[in-house]
């Protein structure tokens, strides 16, 4: 870890982006179509304003990638030791249809991997943290925060809980439930939107998140660091390889969070 980061001053931004959020999702609010055709509202702008303000003061010297800064050149960061990878409003489709199932993503990512992640749901305020080597937790509506563990592996339960996008369900997520089915476990599925889903399953309230779509590196890095502090793995689907961040493309692979 960085010398100096503390995981304190990014629960406070992820809380002062959430009031951003909050303040437009409680009224009137217009969507513009971004270049790649998803939703943009003023909610992911005043975020992002929030959280790319508040980086920039208290750590200077880290660099930031956001969803909605300009993209930089792999020439320009593949050698970067760290960097924030921000997604200001995880679940902008979720946000837009008002069910509150949309998060603030803040995380510190070393090389290529996630070491400290922020999760906040504004709606009904839930906290997810964790930084690497101190455990993984949650707070809800200002209590004390619990540690949580995701528990034993799905591959050794005879009823498997699956979680899935609300709004991205495809053919391939439905065959790895039937696959499920057929080798003798019994299936339940929920649906969650943003990066909830990799919490859920660090949390241990579903056992696996198959992500058998597209993701960018925004969307995962948080809650994965959260995940794996709370005793999960975030592989590339069909391999045993983890999760990897700063590739020359942004795109995540299909994965699975286990």
């Amino acid at each position: 870890m960085i010398e100096g980061i503390k995981i304190e001053d990014i629960h406070r931004i992820a809380r002062e982006a959430g009031l951003a959020i909050l303040d437009v999702y409680g009224a009137e609010f217009s969507v513009d179509t971004k270049d790649d055709k998803s939703p943009l509202t003023e909610a992911d702008r005043r975020s992002n304003a929030v959280i790319v303000a508040a980086l920039e003061r208290l750590y200077p010297g880290v660099p930031i990638i956001s969803e909605e800064m300009r993209p930089l050149a792999y020439e320009e960061r593949r050698d970067w030791d760290y960097f924030w990878l921000v997604d200001p409003l995880d679940g902008t489709k979720e946000f837009i249809k008002r069910n509150g199932e949309f998060t603030v993503n803040i995380a510190l990512v070393k090389g290529r991997r996630p070491v400290l992640g922020v999760v906040y749901q504004p709606v009904g305020d839930h906290l997810y943290y964790a930084s690497e080597g101190k455990g993984a937790w949650k707070s809800s509506d200002g209590a004390a925060p619990v540690r949580i563990d995701g528990g034993e592996h799905y591959s050794t339960k005879s009823s498997v809980t699956v979680v899935a996008s609300r709004s991205h369900l495809t053919d391939e997520v439905r065959d790895f439930i039937s696959d499920l089915e057929t080798g003798g476990k019994t299936v339940e599925f929920i649906s969650a939107g943003s990066s909830l889903k990799l919490c859920l399953v660090a949390e241990g309230a579903a056992d696996v998140y198959p992500r058998l779509g597209p993701t960018m590196e925004w969307d995962t890095a948080a809650a994965h660091a959260v995940a794996l502090e709370a005793g999960r793995r975030v592989v590339a689907h069909g391999t045993d390889q983890p999760l990897l961040y700063n590739k020359e493309s942004l795109l995540n692979p299909h994965f699975i969070v286990e």
